[in-house]
């Protein structure tokens, strides 16, 4: 999981060109509202040879679907088919704060987007969508009256993954009845029950007979390997402090949510009144080192095989297809390799 850049642009290729040797399966780039995960998982292509190269996540908002489908179309062909989409609504500070338009109705832009690409990757008929976020061809009073349904010139692969960014119940419904897979920002390998549920009602809504055998379910796993467990949990404690208190409104905070519900409210409001009051250090000191421990892999490289037993247990019941391990410097990456591969 290569993320989005800190305030000047960095790829790690030297970790990514070694997870390909090493023969992992994919890596991902991302964006908040700096770096642009498109950009970046171009470079990553351009400059790799096998490994496949996924957004995780491209937001929505900033994009409209048939731009994302265009670039899902142009970033497959030049790479032999080595792209992966990932999608996700963001959140509506970000979306009405940086990208300046109404944050709507997420599962709905959710369902409308996804169906939009996968007609536009089919190329069976001229796009045409009359949705609640999206019309094509647009239908509003300012328009010219003048657009027609087009069919994409360059053809592209319908098979193409296509991802989506989930923690919510109703996120996890609409990922497995509309998606691929999904990325829950952090999972706890021992509490399936968490997102079972969700994504069977979501496995019932979809056509066919679709379920785990079907579906990725691919959280991001933060990985930090030291001597000194306390120095490894803190980028952890820091990361999840900031999702958990700052990346929402006080009333509005998926991840806040996320956390109570894996059975921490108490922590989870603790770290949100440190974090909105400006307390950053003491809001990442209140991360809990169990939570830390129930979705990282952190402390000496003894400890962290013990914990990847609990995956690879999880990856036998089909409950996790893909770890997306967060931070992971060369070591790291040999560790697991050495362990999983």
């Amino acid at each position: 999981m290569a993320g989005y850049s800190p305030a000047s642009i960095s790829i790690p290729m030297d970790e990514v060109l070694e997870a390909e040797r090493l023969g992992f399966d994919s890596v991902w780039t991302a964006e908040a509202y700096g770096s642009d995960a498109v950009s970046t998982a171009a470079w990553v292509l351009a400059k790799t040879e096998r490994i496949r190269v996924g957004t995780a996540i491209m937001q929505m908002p900033a994009r409209t679907p048939t731009c994302a489908g265009m670039t899902t179309m142009t970033l497959n062909a030049l790479s032999g088919g080595r792209f992966l989409l990932g999608l996700g609504p963001s959140g509506p500070q970000v979306v009405e704060g940086w990208y300046g338009v109404p944050y709507g109705r997420p599962m709905t832009r959710t369902r409308e987007y996804i169906g939009i690409i996968r007609q536009i990757l089919a190329r069976r008929a001229p796009l045409e969508h009359d949705g609640y976020h999206y019309q094509i061809p647009y239908k509003g009073e300012d328009g010219t009256g003048l657009g027609k349904p087009l069919k994409s010139i360059l053809r592209g692969d319908p098979n193409t993954p296509i991802y989506t960014a989930a923690i919510t119940p109703a996120g996890l419904r609409t990922a497995a009845e509309l998606a691929d897979g999904v990325f829950p920002i952090w999972m706890n390998p021992d509490r399936f029950d968490l997102l079972g549920p969700h994504l069977d009602d979501g496995f019932a809504k979809a056509p066919g007979e679709k379920g785990l055998a079907d579906f990725d379910v691919a959280p991001v796993v933060q990985i930090v390997v030291g001597d000194d467990l306390d120095a490894c949990r803190l980028p952890v404690r820091q990361n999840m402090a900031l999702y958990i208190g700052g990346m929402g409104a006080r009333n509005k905070n998926f991840y806040n949510d996320y956390t109570a519900r894996m059975g921490y409210e108490a922590a989870a409001g603790e770290i949100q009144e440190l974090f909105l009051s400006g307390r950053k250090v003491e809001a990442a000191a209140a991360v809990p080192e169990q939570l830390i421990d129930d979705c990282a892999l952190v402390g000496p490289p003894a400890r962290i095989r013990e914990q990847l037993q609990r995956w690879k247990a999880a990856a036998a019941r089909g409950e996790v297809g893909t770890m997306l391990l967060g931070g992971a410097t060369i070591e790291a990456l040999r560790l697991v390799a050495e362990e999983m591969l």
